[in-house]
C-alpha cells in the first residue's frame, strides 16, 4: 500500500461522490486513484473534476489504482461492489443507507473477508450527539417519551433516513430497549393514547434540505431536544476521507465511524 492510500469513489457524479472527490483533492492524507460509474452512464471516460482519473465501470480492470473503495450510492451497488473488493483485497468505506436486514447480513459477512467501515453517518457532530443521546437516554429513563424528527431534500429515497436509525439505536440501548419491538413510524388515524416505551419517528422530505435531525425527550413539564443541522454535504464527505485514511491500516472487521474518532 502506498503511503498516502488511493482512494476509489463509486457513484462518483453523484451528489456525494462530487463531495467526497472534493474532499480528497483536499486532503493531505490520501489522494484520488479511481472513480466508478454503473455501465452505460454518460459520464463514463470523462475525468473527475481538477483530476485526470478518468470515470470507468469496472472495479477488477482498476484493481491496481485504489485500496479504499468509499461508496455512497444504493443498496443493490454496494452489495455488488463489496463482492468486488472483497475478491481484489481491497478495503471498503460505506454510507449508503436503506439496508434490509438480510443485506446488512451479508455486509458482516463480507467483513470477516475484507476491512469494512459502515456509517449512517460520517459527521463528527453526529457522532457526537449520538453519544450525547445515549447519554441522555440513560438518564432520563422511562420517564420521558422519545421522538425523532428528520428532514432530507426531496430526492433522498430511503426514510427515515440511517441517521434517524442511529439515534434510534442510541436512545434504545440507553434506556435498554428493542429498537425493533419499540418504533412506532409515523402516526395516521385513531391511534389512541402514545405508549410510553415507543420511539417515534417522523420523516419530512422536501427542497434541498442537506439533514435535519431532531431527538425531543418529552416529559411532564419540561421538554430536552437534542438536534444537529448539517448545511453541507462536505462535513459527510471529509469524514469519509478520515474514515477512508483510517481503514487503510486495518485488519478484516466491520468497523464504526465512533472507532475512528475515538468515542
Amino acid at each position: 500500500m502506498t503511503a498516502r492510500p488511493r482512494i476509489a469513489i463509486l457513484g462518483a457524479t453523484g451528489r456525494m461522490g462530487r463531495a467526497v472527490a472534493a474532499a480528497v483533492a483536499a486532503s493531505p492524507l490520501v489522494e484520488l486513484g479511481a472513480a466508478f460509474e454503473r455501465a452505460g452512464h454518460a459520464e463514463l471516460g470523462r475525468p473527475v473534476e481538477g483530476s485526470e482519473v478518468r470515470i470507468s465501470a469496472d472495479i477488477a480492470a482498476a484493481a491496481a489504482q485504489f485500496d479504499v473503495l468509499i461508496d455512497f450510492t444504493r443498496p443493490e451497488g454496494t452489495l455488488t461492489a463489496l463482492e468486488a473488493c472483497a475478491a481484489l483485497g481491497k478495503r471498503m468505506v460505506i454510507g449508503t443507507t436503506g439496508f434490509s436486514a438480510e443485506q446488512k447480513a451479508l455486509i458482516e459477512a463480507a467483513a470477516t473477508r475484507l476491512p469494512v467501515l459502515m456509517a449512517g453517518n460520517f459527521s463528527i457532530g453526529v457522532n457526537l450527539c449520538l453519544k450525547l443521546l445515549e447519554d441522555a437516554a440513560r438518564a432520563l429513563g422511562d420517564d420521558f417519551d422519545i421522538e425523532i424528527v428528520e428532514a432530507h431534500h426531496r430526492h433522498k429515497v430511503d426514510a427515515p433516513s440511517g441517521t434517524a436509525l442511529m439515534m434510534g439505536e442510541a436512545v434504545a440501548h440507553g434506556v435498554g430497549r428493542d429498537l425493533d419491538e419499540v418504533a412506532v413510524y409515523a402516526r395516521h388515524g385513531h391511534t389512541g393514547p402514545r405508549e410510553r416505551r415507543t420511539i417515534g419517528f417522523q420523516t419530512i422530505r422536501g427542497g434541498d434540505v442537506v439533514g435535519d435531525h431532531t431527538v425531543m425527550f418529552l416529559g411532564d413539564g419540561e421538554r430536552v431536544e437534542i438536534a444537529h443541522k448539517a448545511s453541507s454535504r462536505m462535513n459527510f464527505a471529509n469524514g469519509a476521507v478520515r474514515a477512508a485514511a483510517w481503514l487503510a491500516g486495518r485488519e478484516p472487521g466491520l468497523y464504526t465511524m465512533r472507532q475512528v474518532l475515538g468515542f
